[in-house]
């Protein structure tokens, strides 16, 4: 969004869009059982419907696996400085360069985190960094050029992207990408992530698919493989920097065509060119990450609060809206470049890291193995901007999210369980990791949601 060697751009009028099955490379925690639950729970029902019915939980896990976040390492930021953050935050997921692997693959040490890296014009090089990531159980998966309309790449002699500039020489290192890493026995495992703002496509090569199909009218062939998962960056503050209810969740629809930069305006119909993909029934499915989003703590609406608030609700709407992966821009403000977006400011955590830090540290811990069970509850008389997440910790408890996102003011909502529980704790992410309240043997919990999330523990 704002010009960095990473950072994003919204060019005005983006709109969203496909749905063929889920890679067999899919990465993380019971995938299967994650794509199943996230279309199950959170139905609004009326309060004279009867009991709850069962919502069915997902690992905890999954959930933490999918949060990610941008370095600048390869840009020359030093490593070291990203170890304290990266453990605070509980973030197990970062983006960065193909350069300064040996780096990377120190942090991962440190930390446990796990890398994409993006292509950009050298895959011979790109391919090597993989394999040495992939060695030291440091690689998560492989991504396409990054914006190339912003920063074009060079290939095999051409010129690609750019202001104004073909396609073509984008596309074949697309599609050399994907065919070299599934060739390669150290690499195939690995998921191949898309080109980000294939929507500001000035020819049709054909990147809004991820397999170009019959029929398509692409300069590339049809049954041409790009990539595994579609990649955009759905910058949460969107087109003419507005904060209005819903951000986040809004952000995160796969077919809206409003002002974010999302799943359709680069899969469906593209942005620039308006070259058709997917329709809305197969965008609903189709695998799909974002390498970046973001919010800015000073240029944007509403200062660190606000920030801290639309990234926690980010992360949650994503993955519960089908997102496989969101990596956020970035973990630290960058001096004399992009503003202030940074979860981080000269080495000190805003609210965004404690907020961050509050609900990785409430979710901590594998889900248990064989399933994640379900859990009979529901929200009568739901309103539009309350919604929920249903998680299993490794302990067996279930761990319920439950987030507003309202501007201004705040939802009264109660969560209706289908008998008492033991011991539910409630707790508020911008309020600390301890109780804010203590239920006994409660069938309901009252709660008053404004603009970000709260954490029901449930025992018993």
């Amino acid at each position: 969004m704002r010009c960095s060697a990473l950072s994003g751009s919204i060019p005005a009028g983006r709109r969203a869009a496909p749905r063929p099955p889920l890679p067999a490379a899919f990465p993380g925690v019971l995938a299967a059982l994650v794509l199943a639950a996230l279309w199950v729970g959170a139905a609004t029902r009326p309060a004279d419907a009867g009991p709850p019915a069962p919502v069915a939980a997902i690992p905890a896990a999954a959930f933490l696996d999918s949060i990610g976040i941008n370095l600048h390492v390869a840009q020359g930021n030093d490593p070291a400085s990203y170890v304290g953050p990266l453990r605070y935050t509980g973030i197990r997921r970062a983006r960065d360069g193909a350069g300064e692997i040996g780096s990377l693959i120190a942090l991962h040490r440190e930390t446990g985190a796990r890398f994409v890296i993006f292509a950009d014009g050298d895959l011979l090089g790109m391919l090597a960094a993989a394999r040495s990531l992939a060695r030291a159980g440091a690689l998560l998966a492989l991504e396409g050029p990054n914006e190339p309309n912003n920063f074009p790449i060079e290939y095999r002699g051409s010129i690609g992207g750019g202001p104004g500039g073909r396609w073509d020489a984008v596309a074949a290192l697309q599609r050399d990408l994907y065919a070299a890493a599934k060739a390669d026995p150290a690499l195939r495992k690995y998921p191949v992530f898309g080109v980000s703002e294939t929507g500001a496509e000035t020819t049709n090569v054909g990147l809004q698919f991820l397999k170009i199909p019959e029929g398509a009218g692409t300069i590339f062939p049809t049954g041409t493989v790009f990539a595994d998962f579609a990649n955009v960056h759905n910058y949460v503050v969107g087109n003419g920097g507005r904060y209005d209810d819903n951000q986040a969740w809004n952000a995160a629809d796969p077919t809206l065509r409003g002002r974010w930069d999302g799943l359709f305006g680069n899969h469906g119909l593209t942005w620039h060119r308006s070259f058709r993909g997917y329709g809305d029934a197969e965008l609903l499915a189709l695998p799909r990450v974002t390498t970046e989003t973001g919010w800015d703590s000073t240029a944007d609406p509403g200062g660190e609060h606000t920030q801290g608030a639309i990234l926690t609700d980010t992360y949650l709407a994503q993955f519960k809206r089908g997102w496989a992966y969101t990596f956020v821009y970035e973990m630290m403000d960058q001096e004399g470049s992009t503003g202030d977006q940074g979860l981080y400011h000269a080495g000190a955590p805003k609210r965004a890291a404690v907020y961050l830090h509050n609900l990785t540290t409430l979710l901590a811990g594998d889900g248990p193995p064989g399933g994640a069970g379900t859990l009979a509850y529901d929200i009568p008389d739901q309103p539009e901007t309350v919604h929920d997440l249903l998680l299993r910790k490794g302990n067996g408890q279930f761990a319920l999210v439950v987030w507003g996102e309202r501007r201004h003011g705040a939802d009264s909502v109660a969560v209706r369980l289908d008998g008492p529980r033991a011991e539910i704790r409630v707790y508020d992410i911008t309020a600390g990791t301890e109780p804010v309240q203590v239920l006994h043997d409660a069938d309901s919990v009252p709660l008053t949601l404004t603009d970000h999330a709260v954490i029901m523990d449930i025992s018993g």
